[in-house]
């Protein structure tokens, strides 16, 4: 029987199904165009935690994300470099989304890891600011779910001293998606 995802209405996925169309995003579009020169390697050495959290209301989302970070800043990083929590059933609308993300900065501070952890954030509906809600650029940040990444300060710090032109990742991003167009976009995952 074939299922399609809590986004569009039918009947919820397995945490597998999100898992691995989280998975085939980031190998198709993060890794596959490059919009993360960094993703490879920890993508290939199994030291990312995929998360699928069960939450249904900011609240529950909330407690997953603290334990969460705590986990990850008392992990190894050579077993967890970085973790993604996945949350499918909550925060589907990008503003109330984008207004959560102060909620998960103030977390952070919150367990004293500012300046250890952060968060970047992923969504289907994914819109910069004074950008159109079709413009690829916006396809940069855009996951199959909601989606909250967390990082290691020092990793992100020692990646992007590493990477030569690490200040123009975001525009050969957008020139990148500008020229893969929609159509380009929806071929990757057809």
């Amino acid at each position: 029987m074939h299922t399609s995802d809590p986004l569009h209405g039918i009947e919820p996925l397995s945490d597998e199904a999100v898992i691995a169309a989280t998975r085939d995003w980031l190998e198709k579009a993060v890794i596959g165009l490059n919009l993360c020169p960094f993703a490879k390697a920890v993508h290939v050495k199994r030291q990312i935690r995929y998360v699928v959290s069960h939450a249904e209301n900011e609240e529950s989302l909330l407690e997953d994300l603290l334990h969460e970070l705590q986990l990850l800043a008392s992990a190894d990083p050579g077993d967890i470099e970085t973790t993604l929590v996945i949350h499918p059933r909550v925060l589907r609308d990008f503003l109330d989304y984008n207004d959560f993300l102060d909620i998960a900065d103030a977390a952070v501070e919150e367990l004293d890891l500012g300046g250890v952890l952060q968060v970047a954030s992923f969504h289907p509906q994914y819109q910069f600011a004074d950008s159109e809600p079709d413009d690829m650029g916006n396809f940069s940040n855009r996951a199959p779910y909601p989606t909250l990444h967390l990082l290691r300060e020092d990793s992100v710090d020692k990646a992007v001293a590493a990477f030569p032109e690490a200040g123009r990742i975001y525009e050969t991003n957008i020139e990148t998606l500008r020229k893969l167009g929609p159509a380009g976009w929806k071929a990757l995952f057809g």
